[in-house]
This record gives C-alpha cells, structure tokens and sequence, in this order.
C-alpha cells in the first residue's frame, strides 16, 4: 500500500527490466558464455535460458542431463529502476526469496549475502539509492561449489542419493530424487520490492487461534521495528471484536488479545464447513497516521494429537474441535522443479483433484519446499488438512554454523508466517532422518560427527512451542515417540510401510498393522499422452532410452515386472504393460488403504506416497507430471470413499496372508489364493449412520450364481463394523472360476473378492457390444459385457491428449453395463475409442472365441 501523499507506508516490487548472464567459466557453453538475456522475476536461471532458446526443454527425453553445467555455473541478474517518491525515513530491498548463496549490490555498493532459499531478505538502502537509474544487480554462486566447500569443512555425512543437498537450505529434490530429476536452480524465486517506512513498522504479526469452550481466542503477537523511541498504537479487529493496545517507547512487542463468542467453527472436509475471519491488524503512529497494516483470514478450531500408550502400543490420532479425524492422506512434492510455474491456477486444479480422490490432508514433505501462501489458503479453503514438514530429507544434516543458525531463523520465519492458517494441524521435523540413524548404516559413518538430532528433538520444538504453542509437533516421519522404541515401530506413533514396493509383494500390506502410515507406495507410468510428449521413443518400450531415464527409482522396472509376475497375464507388447502396471499401481495402493481402513481405531490414518509429480516421470503419483489422472487416481476416489465396502481376510483377528484388494470400479475388489476366513467390512467416515442391506453372491466368472445370503448393516457415524462371511460363500468349488460379490445398493457400490490370481484365473475372452454418443463437451461410451470384464478402462488420452475420462477401473459381469464420460476438445473416433488399445481390460488378452465380436455403434 502506497499513502497518495508520499508519506505513509510504501511497497514497490522489482520486477521489470531485468537481465541474465552466466559468469564465463570452462563449464559454460559457447552459446551461452557472454550473452545477455531477459529475465522473468520471479523466476529462475533455466526458465529464461529456456524462453531464450538458448537450452532444450529439462523435462524432455535425456536432455536433463546435458545442463548439468547450469547448477556449476554462476549467475548474475541486473536491473535498474529510479527512487521512488515521498519522504520515507526508510527504504529497505525486500527480497523474499533467492535461491540461494547471492550477493545483493545496490550502486555497486553490496548490501548482503544470502544463503538460504528457505527465508527472506531485507536490506537497508535508503542511502544508497539516487533519484533515478539505480542498479539492482544479483549475483548467485554455484549451489555445487557452495555445499562442496561446507561439506568439506565439515565432513562428509551419509545420505539417501550421491548429492551433497544436506550441506546447503534449498530444495533437497533440485539435486534429484528416485523421481525426480537433477536440475539444480539458481534465481530471484520470489517477490522483489522496496519497503518504503517512517517511524515504525510491523516486523511481524502472529495470531494464535484457539477455543475456550464454544468461545474462540485470537492472541495477537506483534513485533515492531522501529525508526523513533515513540509511543505506538496496534489496533485489531476480527468478526466484529475489536482490541488496542500501546507498545510503549522502548518496547518492540505487544499482544492483543481478542475473545469472539461462539464463532462458527472451521472444519476438515468431511466433517463440516470452512467459515473463514478477516483479522485485520494496523499500526499507528502518536498522531494516529497510519504506519503499516496487516491483514490474513483466519479460521477458528483446536487441533490435539492423542499419543497417549495403550493395550496396543500408542496411537496417533488427530482431534480437530475434539473429533478424532481418520487421515486419508498424500504426500506432497513440489508440482514443479522451477516454483514459478507452479501458479495459483496450476495448485486450485491439484486441489480441486484432490478433493474429488476423497483426500482430507496433504503433507507437504521434506525434501521441497515450504509451499507458497496460495498453496494454504487454497487449503483453508477447500478444508483439506496439513502436515508441514521442515525441510530435512533422507540425510545426516550437520548442526554446526553458519548451518545451526541459518536453520533456527529459517524454522523461525516459516512458523511465524504459517501460524495463522486454520489448515496446518500438525509441524514435523523430518523426513525419515531419524530412521535413516538407526536403520540405515549411518552411525558408523558418521563417527560422531552431527547428523540432526539436536534439530529435531530440541531446536524446532522449542521454536514451534514458543512461536506457535497452538499446534502439535513430531519430530519425524516416521517416529514412534521415544528414543527408547525404534523410531519406525508400527504400534507406536508413525510408519513408513516400505518393504512392499522394495522387496515384497503388495499382499504384504496386510501383515502390517501400523497405528498410522505415513508413508507407503508403488509405482506406475504417468499417461501415455504424457510420455508422448515427453520422449521421442520410436517404439516405446519399457526400457528404451528415454522411459528408462525416465526413471529414477533404483530396479525400478524389476521391482515392476517383479510385481506384475505375481498377478497379471505376461504382457505382449507396450501396451499390455503400460496398462499391466498402472493396474497393479492401483491394485497395490487399494488393498492397502482399505486394509488400514478396515482396522479403523486402531489405525487412524493412512497417507499415500505421493499425489503429484514435478515433470514426466514413473513414478509413485495418483497424477503425473502433466497433471493427467492415473489408475492409482479412482483408486484412491473409492479406497477413500466416505463409506467404504470391503472383502478381508481375519484369522483371530490379524490380517491374513495373501489375497488383493484390487479395482473395479468399486471398492473392495480382491482375489485370493486360499479359502481362510473371510469378513465384510464396512467403513462409515461420513458423519450419518450407515444402515443397508448386503446381497453377499459367490458366483462363476460366467456369472452362475453357487451361494447367497444378505447381512444388514448398521453403521455409526464414524465407525467400522465387520461382517463374518459363511464357509459356503467363503469356499469355492473353483477357485480359478469364482469370485465373490457384496453389494450395498448404494453409492458405496459393491465389494469384490476373486479367490485366483489373474494370471490363474479361467477368463473367458473379453466380449461386449459398445455404443458412442455425443454429450455436452464430449461422448458418452456405454459398455455392455457380454462376458466378465475386468478391470474395464478407457484411456482417451491416446487419440487426443486433452481428453479425459470420469471413471476407470470397471469391473461387468454379463449383462452389466457402464457409461463412460469422456471430455475432450475434438470429438473422438468411436471405433478407435472402442477398440484395444484405447479400451482395455484384463482379460482382453485372451483370443477371440469364434463368432460376433465387440460391436461399436454411434448415435
């Protein structure tokens, strides 16, 4: 805000005018060493290279490779732009992110030095400035050369990749991860801008929002720099309370607090609204000027993490406004290498995705970044809950200076920026560090040296106790709670399910039974319109050259064909196992999820590796990198339903072996390789009782029914209730032939459980008669199955890349029907959008029987 008299508070951004050049060095190619270009700010070194023309598309085939060069490069970045009006006391460069070892010069004359992506900046040149053609320049060092010369100080420490990430505070994962790619940044990543100020201004406001009952609490915690030993005047002011107060000369803080009778509560989605506050705070001069404001939106509710030890070790359960919250979580990456691409627009529509997979929390993990403000409200907003992790990853991290400082004002600044959002329920220290000490070989390495523990379980909870007292904190993922129990036992506090994916198959999930997991996964491809337009492959196949850098994971494509062996036909071609693996990505993730469901109050969360991904890549995302769902997506939507029907093995009262939840379409879709007890479950996260009847059928593939029965179900709001099933349902004459169907009759759909694997199973060939019509923005495609058709999903990304499909993963018995809805922006060929390999189910392998085959009509 700008006082029209010059006088009052100023903030000017920096933003025009700006150029790039690189440092010569031996590194730099010769189209590139001594050429100046524009720059966007915000922005960073390889998107105006890239806007240049002067380097090829990062994300695209092997090219990531080749501009290995840009992160041992220097930068510097100019401008110039002229003194802005008025008679400010004070004008300071404001830089709010700069990634990340910098120089700031103003005139030539430097003002600072930077080493921290994670914090911002501020530097006084009101001396240096004249009336016009002031220079801005920015010169930013070799992030390599930097954490090379700190770890060799130090001494080197154990981590996950061969990078040195640990030895610098910017985004771990700019030094690439197992799906990520190696692009290490540099640039003026956030607002630039002048603060013009007199007197005195608002250094930082922290509102603490609690409950007193029915009552709500806003403790307003305001610092002040000031320019004059005067006294000042704060004034607040939410949901029609009002409170002042007087910060006396001398002093630099003071606290507001503002007591709002029986507010409207804010909830997670799922349990209730979002009502949102404005609080306004300002700050006033003796006179009664104006000198600064503030204003955010807050949300009124109380957040409690319930560890107490019980008959089963301790759990971890989340209470908002004193309602325990089962977590359907995700983790979350940066959506993109370069965070300037990542626009308010670009995160709506994740979130909107997220919303619609039935997801209630987000965590944003380790190895990122701290997300932008829209990244929060957009949260606020949708009701979608928040786990914060500080930004340690998969390393030893040393404690010593400049470090150990740089961290404290780092944690000091994005709590206190974060404080106010209603969203963030839960600060974490780290991800998987304090795993990584017991379990991962580090102590010998280490020889004593510092690896993090004095930041996780002494420094960040003692800033997140004194800056924000309003919210729990843990001081890892996964950590049990005790330094006396190891730090990824399942009963106790938080798991990492890791095993599966690495070592075994995905059936294992039901030999866990964690109090919460935090972290678990399995990989697929992203979309085939996305590896089109990511690789130039001719032919595509599972290891050419561009699939296989595209991906990270180490035996990523074993642990795949591994995974597949153990369930699904061998594939013939690409598209056998492009659609093979996305299945059985989705497969994996439903039998776990609904197997932790299923032991809800036991278990009280799941958080799923990962929702998004940051460019085109295989990996263990629900949406890749360019923002196209995958199978893993409706799996999730059903796996995360509000009311869950499911098939699961019990032997007194533990998990069995064996047996899939898989994806139909449905929840609770499984086979299974022996006939031990079987129970329906039924899982009511919605805030209704859940009351029906169950037809339980075990019929033939061909759709002969062998046994039946019908349970009533009578499910509380917020409960779980298991069904046994009767040996004739749970016995088949033909294990290869049979499969078992619980039908609810409403929107939870029905429950499968196939008693054979599909590679076992006695398919007949996919038959079924199709019809195209068009619809509002796209075509309707209605499948008839004249024969079982499993796993039924169309994928009309292949004909053309904008289109998209509402449900996937459709299982029909003969005589069943389904309606696709696709969306695209030409309309499609409806023999082609009919036809393998568009349309695809699993036993479409199988050779045509003679006679008519699949029909195609359009209307």
């Amino acid at each position: 805000m700008s006082d029209a008299r010059g006088t009052g508070p100023l903030r000017q951004a920096l933003h025009d005018g700006w150029t790039l050049r690189a440092v010569s060095g031996p590194q730099v190619p010769p189209e590139v060493d001594g050429v100046t270009v524009p720059a966007t700010v915000p922005g960073c070194v390889h998107t105006d290279l890239l806007a240049a023309g002067l380097i090829p598309d990062p994300y695209l085939d092997d090219n990531e490779t080749a501009l290995a060069w840009i992160g041992h490069t220097d930068w510097s970045y100019e401008t110039t732009f002229d003194r802005p009006g008025g008679t400010h006391q004070r004008l300071d460069l404001v830089c709010a992110g700069l990634d990340t070892v910098a120089t700031v010069t103003v005139n030539g004359v430097e003002v600072g030095r930077t080493e921290n992506m994670h914090r911002g900046y501020r530097f006084d040149v009101t001396s240096l400035l004249q009336p016009t053609d002031n220079t801005l320049a920015v010169r930013f060092d070799s992030a390599y050369r930097y954490a090379h010369a700190h770890r060799d100080g130090l001494g080197d420490r154990p981590n996950a990749y061969p990078e040195p990430f640990q030895f610098i505070r910017k985004m771990a994962c700019n030094f690439g991860w197992d799906w990520g790619p190696t692009l290490v940044t540099a640039g003026i990543w956030q607002e630039i801008g002048l603060h013009g100020w007199s007197v005195a201004r608002l250094a930082t406001v922290r509102p603490l929002v609690t409950l007193d009952g029915v009552d709500g609490r806003v403790a307003v915690q305001v610092e002040v720099d000031r320019l004059a030993d005067l006294p000042l005047t704060v004034r607040a002011q939410v949901a029609g309370v009002t409170a002042e107060t007087t910060v006396a000369a001398g002093q630099r803080s003071a606290t507001l607090t503002l007591d709002v009778p029986r507010p409207a509560l804010w909830w997670p989605r799922g349990h209730g609204d979002q009502p949102r506050h404005d609080l306004d705070v300002t700050l006033h001069g003796p006179d009664g000027d104006l000198l600064d404001a503030w204003h955010r939106r807050i949300g009124f509710r109380s957040v409690r993490l319930d560890t107490t030890p019980d008959a089963h070790g301790a759990p971890f359960t989340l209470h908002v406004n004193g309602v325990p919250i089962f977590v359907r979580g995700v983790n979350w990456i940066p959506d993109d290498v370069f965070p300037t691409r990542v626009t308010r627009e670009r995160l709506t529509h994740r979130f909107d995705q997220a919303v619609d997979a039935n997801i209630n929390l987000l965590r944003v993990w380790g190895g990122g970044r701290y997300e932008s403000d829209d990244f929060y409200d957009l949260a606020d907003e949708r009701g979608l809950l928040v786990q914060q992790d500080f930004l340690f990853a998969c390393a030893a991290y040393p404690e010593e200076e400049p470090y150990a400082g740089e961290v404290a004002a780092e944690a000091a600044e994005q709590v206190t920026r974060l404080a106010s959002y209603p969203s963030l329920v839960l600060w974490t220290g780290n991800n998987e560090n304090i795993w990584g000490w017991h379990d991962w070989g580090w102590q010998e390495q280490l020889a004593g040296r510092t690896w993090g523990r004095g930041y996780y379980l002494d420094l960040l909870p003692r800033i997140v106790a004194e800056l924000d007292p309003t919210r729990p904190y843990w001081p890892g993922s996964p950590w049990s709670g005790s330094e006396q129990i190891h730090p990824n036992d399942p009963a106790y506090g938080t798991t990492h399910i890791w095993d599966v994916w690495n070592t075994d198959d995905y059936v294992k999930y039901r030999d866990h039974l964690p109090r919460f997991v935090a972290e678990f996964g399995y990989q697929g491809p992203p979309a085939y319109a996305t590896l089109r337009r990511a690789l130039t492959d001719e032919p595509l196949a599972p290891d050419s050259p561009g699939m296989a850098h595209h991906q990270k994971a180490i035996d990523g494509d074993a642990k795949l064909r591994r995974g597949l062996d153990a369930h699904l036909p061998a594939p013939r071609d690409f598209d056998d196992w492009h659609y093979f693996t996305q299945l059985n990505q989705a497969r994996a993730i439903q039998l776990g999820v609904e197997h932790f469901r299923s032991h809800r109050g036991l278990c009280m969360g799941t958080i799923v590796w990962q929702l998004n991904d940051c460019w085109p890549v295989t990996s263990w995302s629900a949406i890749d990198g360019d923002g196209r769902r995958k199978p893993l997506w409706y799996a999730l939507r059903r796996a995360y339903a509000d009311r869950l029907l499911t098939v699961q093995p019990r032997d007194d009262g533990q998990s069995g072996d064996g047996g899939q939840s898989g994806t139909d379409g449905r929840p609770g879709d499984g086979f299974r390789t022996d006939a031990g007890g079987l129970v329906l479950v039924a899982v009511n996260d919605g805030g209704q009782p859940w009351r029906a009847s169950v037809t339980v059928t075990r019929l033939t593939v061909a759709g002969d029914p062998r046994a039946k029965t019908t349970l009533e179900l009578d499910v509380p709001a917020y409960d779980t209730v298991n069904l046994a099933l009767p040996a004739e349902l749970t016995r088949p004459d033909e294990a290869r032939r049979e499969l078992l169907i619980a039908d609810a009759g409403d929107p939870a759909g029905r429950a499968l459980w196939f008693f054979a694997e599909d590679r076992e199973i006695d398919y007949p060939p996919a038959e079924y008669d199709a019809t195209v019509e068009p619809a509002d923005g796209g075509q309707l495609v209605r499948v008839t199955a004249r024969t079982i058709l499993r796993d039924l999903t169309l994928f009309p990304d292949r004909l053309d890349p904008s289109a998209q499909v509402d449900n996937a993963l459709i299982t029909l018995l003969p005589g069943e029907s389904t309606t696709f809805t696709v969306h695209s922006t030409p309309p499609l060929d409806p023999t082609a959008l009919t036809t393998h390999p568009t349309l695809r189910c699993v036993n479409d392998l199988q050779p045509p029987v003679p006679g008519p085959g699949p029909g195609t009509r359009t209307g």
